[in-house]
């Protein structure tokens, strides 16, 4: 353990939840990387009162009494990550709580402090959300969408979706589903035409601008599965708040770079969702990083190493995503180019495919200071959440991730980390139910 952690008391879980009665915390002389994009800021420190950031400076800050101060000369800090697009592991079947609970402590250790899980099954995770909200679990914040909006027989249109096809037959089921109190409402639009024949059914444009509308005017924002330019103007143009994925199934016009630059509709990002085929079968050795081997446990790890791996190696599926996939690359790079806002989203439910999303993003030409924004503000503003959310700014929550090495420099030294901070509270990476910790 390094000094700047013997410093640190753990608190339990209790504490998390109740940020506003956590000590005041002063994080002292670290280069601030903020999360909006803005040159980083070095030697400067951060005072965090009753689990929000009162205070940013250069300057020698004045600590309450009894302030918990760390030391962060030659650190560097971060926002705390977030995930837009997450499937949480445990929904399916009776349910798998413990997995889940492995999976939320797993963003966790890699510094990731919110998620919104774009899918799952209601009941299973509505009921994490509230116990996240009262603090008797440890877990990133969550946000979660319950069940998807679709047409009968769409994508998705499995266990808890609100499936629709008449407007206004449509509202008591969509009045049911914001009963539930949903964050984000996810739309499925997508007849994936790419590779399912036959077809399979696609939601009415007209009644998803509807149901769009009807879920805005009870002040929830919404977000659309798409996959190719053609539904997501159309999605645009039906007044979807938020598009769930990039385009990958050709490269986006210059008219829609324009478009997507004009009215700055975030678009998640998804890339390492598909290039994880291509990924697993030529390169199983990634799973030997670090932060991989922390949070899979060696079973998990031995069931991608083969019967997994041996899976993606007979689908031709997993040849077309490794082609398309740099064409995703580069759609994502010229929207971010010209003013488009990318939000960090990986289709997955682990901390490291969440980082992997970052290298990929980098790796497709984003600069990695663009790209720690995108996993930061442009994530928190993609849920409506950049009030409170995304950056190091004075009045926001105090969601904190310290660095021993500069993430401008590499992006991978994102995985390098030393603390994590959600509401002003330190979070005992030492005590999360991870493989690390066993």
């Amino acid at each position: 353990m390094t000094p700047l952690l013997f410093a640190i008391v753990g608190l339990g879980v209790s504490a998390v939840a109740a940020a506003q009665d956590a000590p005041a915390l002063l994080i002292s002389g670290a280069t601030i990387i903020d999360g909006t994009g803005r040159p980083a800021l070095a030697s400067a420190s951060v005072l965090v009162v009753g689990g929000r950031i009162v205070r940013v400076s250069r300057s020698t800050l004045e600590a309450p009494p009894g302030t918990t101060v760390i030391d962060a000369r030659g650190k560097f800090l971060i926002p705390g990550l977030l995930d837009v697009h997450v499937h949480l592991t445990g929904g399916r079947g009776s349910g798998n709580p413990q997995a889940a609970q492995r999976a939320l402590h797993g963003y966790l250790y890699s510094g990731f402090t919110t998620i919104y899980d774009a899918g799952n099954n209601p009941d299973f995770i509505f009921d994490l959300r509230a116990k996240e909200r009262a603090g008797t679990i440890l877990s990133p914040r969550i946000f979660a969408t319950g069940g998807v909006v679709t047409a009968p027989g769409g994508h998705g249109a499995g266990p808890g979706a609100t499936l629709i096809d008449a407007w206004p037959e449509a509202i008591p089921l969509l009045d049911q589903h914001i009963a539930r109190q949903p964050d984000l409402v996810k739309f499925t639009f997508d007849e994936h035409g790419w590779g399912t024949r036959p077809l399979i059914p696609l939601l009415d444009a007209t009644v998803m601008a509807h149901a769009a509308r009807y879920f805005n005017e009870h002040g929830i924002r919404t977000t659309v599965h798409t996959s190719h330019e053609y539904r997501a103007r159309q999605a645009i143009a039906a007044g979807l708040n938020t598009l769930a994925h990039p385009i990958i199934q050709g490269p986006v016009s210059d008219a829609f770079v324009a478009q997507m630059a004009a009215t700055r509709t975030p678009m998640a990002s998804t890339l390492t969702i598909g290039e994880g085929y291509s990924r697993l079968v030529e390169h199983p050795e990634f799973l030997d990083q670090p932060l991989y081997q922390a949070v899979y446990d060696s079973a998990t790890i031995h069931r991608l190493r083969t019967t997994v791996r041996d899976q993606y190696a007979a689908r031709p599926w997993t040849t077309w995503m490794k082609v398309m996939t740099p064409v995703a690359q580069e759609n994502l790079r010229r929207i971010d180019a010209t003013g488009g806002v990318i939000a960090l989203g990986s289709d997955q439910s682990s901390g490291p495919a969440s980082h992997r999303e970052l290298e990929l993003m980098v790796a497709g030409g984003i600069p990695a200071l663009k790209a720690i924004r995108i996993g930061t503000l442009n994530a928190a503003i993609f849920l409506g959440k950049e009030h409170d959310l995304g950056s190091i700014e004075e009045g926001k929550l105090a969601d904190l991730v310290l660095l021993g090495a500069d993430p401008v420099l590499d992006i991978r030294n994102a995985q390098k980390i030393e603390l994590v901070i959600k509401g002003g509270v330190t979070i005992d990476r030492g005590k999360l139910d991870l493989p690390v910790n066993r």
